[in-house]
Parts: structure tokens; sequence; C-alpha cells
């Protein structure tokens, strides 16, 4: 078979097999590190957290990236969000500040830079985000029963182990980047996503067999839920593939007695350009509610602090899908320049069949950019709001998860990252590749945020 052919392939390129074992190692260092947990939490407090987490389906949200670590009260409890919320910010600072811009353009010595801003910053979120959740931890152990109040000293010191355990999976995901197989953040963060899947889809499974509670549809719902999360998944992948070609035509040019250009080949332009960043951002927003409620239930919020802080309400459905929508366009137009490509294709003696050279291939550009932003965009603010149309349909709030957003788009982006990574060893070493036609199309960018 085609299959145990190419699985003998890759573990007969020694690169190769050592990359994908010291990948498995590192992953499963942070797997046992999501279950240690923090000095002075007892098994009774874990049930009190998980129950919390179980009826707040933003806490849930939160509770997937960090592949169960938040409900646990784990070390790795903050997970790698700190990293990626500092990483978002320096990408926008390198948007609108000069400096930025040139630390950018630098190149290595300019991205180190900007890297140690990245971890400096990581470590400023981390001092306020561990407080934060360890006063909301206090306050609901306490809610159920559990152990006296954290005085400040504890709490002080359960920070910094905190701020630790989230600094180290970021050194996990750089030695994952560097001596691993696929970009080590984003594999930490689809690891984390996996690790809620079996227990989701077990519970979902059960929930529909005959005489369990609230069953609703028997076995055969089970059977057309896992067929339409196939087909949203097959979607979420030519979302992420999609591409626009543009031809452009090379005039050809003498050097010495060597002729060159004359060829013809294609700019693609990405459907979905921003990646995974417009949900990203739009739910940074979106939790913005619940933070300033003090991590509360919803049940205890009324008005507009309740409507947005029920990721299943209309509401809240319909702002994130707005939100994702308009930062689409914002994060394509700061990330794709018309004008950069039309001055580079000028400058190599190109032009677009039919349209000149200049400001009206720069304007070409824009506007078949805009064309197919347009569709990229609404598909994503569907996909990202498929979970509440689950939930609708009575698919349990865990299983709901894994239907749309954030999760399953970076579950369909490192997963081709990392497959377009393993067949470039296999071509290099004159192996067939995954697929029959060799070619694996990843996203534009190296990381799943």
């Amino acid at each position: 078979m085609r299959f145990i052919q190419t699985i003998k392939n890759i573990w007969t390129i020694e690169e190769l097999r050592k990359r994908i074992l010291v990948t498995l190692l590192l992953v499963l260092v942070y797997r046992l590190g999501c279950y240690v947990v923090l000095p002075g939490i007892s098994p009774s407090d874990l049930d009190a957290l998980s129950s919390f987490t179980n009826k707040s389906g933003l806490m849930q949200l939160l509770d997937m990236f960090s592949g169960g670590a938040f409900s646990q009260a784990s070390i790795f409890a903050l997970g790698i969000m700190p990293y990626i919320t500092a990483s978002i910010v320096i990408q926008l600072l390198g948007m609108v500040l000069p400096s930025f811009q040139k630390m950018q353009r630098e190149g290595e010595s300019g991205r180190q830079k900007l890297n140690q801003y990245t971890r400096f910053l990581t470590v400023a979120i981390l001092i306020l985000q561990g407080p934060a959740y360890l006063v909301n931890l206090n306050m609901q152990v306490a809610a159920a029963g559990g152990s006296g109040p954290l005085g400040f000293w504890t709490i002080a010191y359960l920070t910094v182990i905190l701020a630790a355990g989230s600094m180290f999976i970021m050194w996990l995901g750089e030695r994952i980047t560097d001596r691993g197989i696929g970009n080590g953040i984003s594999f930490i963060i689809l690891v984390g996503i996996i690790a809620r899947l079996p227990g989701a889809l077990s519970y979902e499974f059960i929930s529909r067999l005959p005489g369990s509670t609230g069953s609703q549809g028997g076995l055969i719902m089970f059977v057309i839920e896992i067929i339409l999360l196939f087909a949203v998944t097959v979607g979420a992948v030519l979302l992420v593939q999609g591409t626009r070609k543009v031809p452009v035509q090379y005039a050809k040019r003498m050097v010495g007695n060597r002729q060159y250009g004359g060829a013809r080949q294609y700019i693609p332009l990405k459907v979905n350009a921003a990646g995974v960043m417009p949900i990203i951002f739009a739910q940074a927003i979106m939790f913005i509610p619940i933070t300033l409620a003090g991590f509360g239930s919803v049940g205890e919020n009324s008005g507009f602090v309740a409507a947005f802080s029920d990721i299943n309400g209309f509401w809240y459905n319909a702002v994130y899908f707005i939100l994702i929508v308009a930062f689409t366009y914002f994060y394509t137009a700061v990330t794709v320049r018309p004008n950069d490509i039309a001055e580079n294709i000028k400058n190599n003696n190109g032009f677009i069949p039919g349209v000149k050279p200049g400001k009206k291939t720069a304007e070409y550009l824009d506007s078949i950019l805009s064309r197919i932003t347009l569709p990229g965009s609404l598909f994503l603010g569907i996909v990202a709001i498929l979970p509440a149309f689950a939930r609708f349909f009575g698919i349990s709030q865990n299983f709901a998860q894994f239907f749309g957003g954030t999760s399953l788009l970076i579950l369909v982006g490192v997963v081709l990252d990392t497959l377009q990574q393993i067949e470039s060893h296999l071509m290099m070493h004159h192996y067939d590749g995954l697929m029959k036609d060799g070619k694996i199309k990843g996203r534009t960018t190296g990381s799943a945020y």
C-alpha cells in the first residue's frame, strides 16, 4: 500500500526520523506538564474549577487552547496564549511605528530584536494574567466550598510559577521549530486542541446512545454530525488553500550573450490572506465583557454583559461575525500591499497583460484583492460562528467547538504546514510525496495565529 510505503520512506530518512522523534518527545513533556497541579490546590478544588469551566462556554474555549491545563489548575494553565497576544501586539506596532518597521527590514538582526521585545511583553502580560487567573480560581473554589482564600504572597509565588510554565512552553515551541517538524508554537496549540477531541467525541457518542439523558436522534444523528464535521473541515481546507492566480508577462532582455525573461508567471493572491488572525483579533475583543465582569458566569450578570458573555447568543455571534469581516479587510490591507507588488513587477520588466505598469497595475491588483477578500471574509465569519449553530441543533458544547472557529482553522492550517514540511524532506531525498501530485499547499505564514 502507498501509505505504508510512505511511512517506510519517512523512517528511512535519518534527519526526518530524528525530527519527528524530537517533536513527539517535546510534545510528551508538554502534555505531562499539563497535569502538574499548582502547589496548594487539592483534588476537590479541581472538581469545583472543572464544574465552573463546563458551565461557561468562554471558559471552555480558554480550556481548549490550553489542552485542559486551564481547568486542571496546572503550571501550564495560562498556556501559550500570552505569547501569541504579545506577538500580535508587536506585529501591529510593526504596522504603525517607523522604528519597528525598520527592524522588520533589517533581516535576521531585526527579527532577533523583535523576538526579544515579544518575550519581554509576554512576561509583562503573564504578570497581569497570573494574579487574575488565581483570583478567579480562588473565587470559584471558595464558592464551591473549597479551601480558604489565597494570601498575597501565595498569589505572588504562584504567579511566578505560572509565568515560568508559560515561558517553558514557549521554549518548547522554539525547540520544536529548530529541531523538530513544523512550527513549534502552532504545533503546541494543535496538540492542546486535539487533546480535547477524544473526550468531546466520546461524550457526544454516549449522549446519543438510546436511553441516555437528553438523547435526540440516536446514533443516526451522531453519524450526521461526523459527516457535517468532515464537510466543514473540507471547506476550511479550501479556504486555507484558495487562491486567484494573476498572470504576469516578463519582457525579454539581453545580458551579454544570454537572454532572460520572456516567460509568463502567476501571482497567487489568496482568498484568505489574513489567515486566522481576524478571528483571534475579534475573539480578543469579545473576551473584554467577561473580563470586566470578573469571569463571572452568565447567569450572574444582566443586560450588556450577559448578552456578550453568552457565546451561543445572537448578539455575541452577530457582533463577532461583523468584527471578523472587518478585521479580515484590515489585516489583508496591511499585509498584502498592491503598490509594492506592482513596483516589483515593474522593476523586473514585467507587466499584467492588458494593464499598464505602475499605478494602474496596483489599482488592478487592489480591485481583485477586494473582490476575493469579500467571500473569503464571509466564509471565515461563518466558520467562526458555526459552533453556535451546532449548539442550536443539540450538539454538546465541547464537541460543538470543533465545528468551526479558531480551533478548526488552526487544525487545518497546522496539519497542512506540517505535511508540507514532511513532503519537502521526501522530495528532497527523491521519494514520492504524500500526495499523488506531490503538492500540499500550506498557509503563507508559518504560524497558526
